[in-house]
């Protein structure tokens, strides 16, 4: 038996929604969305595991006929889909009055419940959040049947507010495959038949790494899993960089090394920068017209202006300068102190240069 899993699509979700390519993120998730849909074709998989938060909020009518119409594209693909946190059932819900296409099953109970498929001897158990939280595990101890069938459990959940579970002790319960949702990293859990194939597409500035799918096989036979494979399907990364910088570097130079950075990976990516090193105290680094000109979601400045305190103490031993040195400098200095103290001493240079 062939299958493609995913999780946490967020379909009608604006990543970054004070940027201006926000609308290019939320376009990314339904073209990605897509191109799983056209993969299933293309793979001639058996089923579609969807665990969870295929919606970022509650569906809209339209929504749910935009994504009908991509399940009736492969109506020999089994569909099954749960719900999570973030799309869970409610009583307005329009997934309640929803008719999906014959290949789609959506369970919609709030307790587990399976759907057999005999045409490929499987059994498909899930349930689907009816809450925000779900803190008690439900699924401690929990057994698959003792029958012939492919027996699959779609869980979407791993931490403590969202249906915590033993790894150990879900992994001993005898599935042939556990397909989670919720985690938006991608984990194959070594020495387990569970995965998470993480966010489709990466949602925020924390979601660094390849984004895609899982692709399966489980042995008829046997029904062992045989195969699983990450398959990377975003448009889009978040990428973080680290800038080194000395009292040489000028706001220019800053400005090219970082766009070239950028070139070089690719400008369809989205990028976190942090600077770091010694600065010349008379450099402010102004890097806005950098991220309104580039897809950069941060850029985060920990240079320090490279003062000789030793110099300008012997300079000013008795005034307000040397002062201030003599009261904050020591040699375990935390960062909130060294900052308190390079944007003392600037300030007071400042002064003094304005008066003299």
């Amino acid at each position: 038996m062939k299958f493609i899993h995913i999780a946490d699509i967020h379909w009608g979700m604006n990543p970054d929604s004070d940027k201006s390519w926000s609308w290019e993120r939320a376009q990314a998730i339904k073209d990605t969305f897509a191109n799983v849909i056209k993969e299933a074709r293309t793979r001639d998989v058996d089923c579609l595991f969807i665990s969870g938060d295929l919606f970022h909020r509650q569906p809209l009518a339209r929504d749910l006929k935009e994504l009908n119409y991509l399940f009736s594209t492969i109506p020999s693909v089994h569909v099954c889909i749960i719900a999570g946190n973030h799309d869970r059932i409610r009583r307005s819900s329009a997934l309640l009055s929803f008719t999906w296409a014959p290949n789609v099953t959506f369970f919609m109970d709030e307790e587990i419940r399976s759907v057999y498929f005999e045409d490929i001897n499987t059994e498909v158990f899930g349930f689907s959040y009816h809450t925000p939280e779900i803190t008690d595990n439900r699924l401690l101890d929990l057994k698959a049947p003792s029958n012939t069938h492919t027996n699959i459990l779609m869980v979407h959940g791993g931490d403590g507010k969202h249906l915590p579970f033993d790894k150990t002790n879900l992994a001993a319960s005898g599935f042939s495959y556990i397909a989670l949702g919720h985690i938006h990293k991608p984990e194959i859990i070594k020495g387990t038949q569970m995965a998470y194939p993480g966010s489709l597409e990466p949602l925020d500035k924390t979601e660094g790494g390849p984004h895609g799918m899982l692709a399966g096989e489980i042995n008829y036979l046997t029904k062992q899993l045989t195969s699983l494979t990450f398959v990377p399907m975003s448009q889009a990364q978040y990428i973080s960089l680290v800038i080194d910088v000395t009292p040489q570097t000028t706001n220019m130079e800053l400005s090219q090394r970082i766009s070239e950075e950028i070139q070089r990976r690719g400008n369809e990516h989205i990028y976190r920068f942090r600077i770091r090193g010694m600065r010349d105290p008379e450099v402010s680094f102004d890097l806005q017209s950098l991220e309104t000109r580039l897809k950069i979601v941060e850029i985060i400045d920990e240079t320090e202006p490279q003062y000789d305190f030793s110099a300008l103490f012997a300079e000013h031993p008795s005034d307000m300068i040397g002062l201030y040195i003599q009261a904050l400098q020591k040699d375990d200095m935390s960062p909130v102190e060294k900052k308190a103290m390079y944007y003392g001493i600037n300030a007071l240079l400042h002064t003094m240069d304005e008066r003299s």
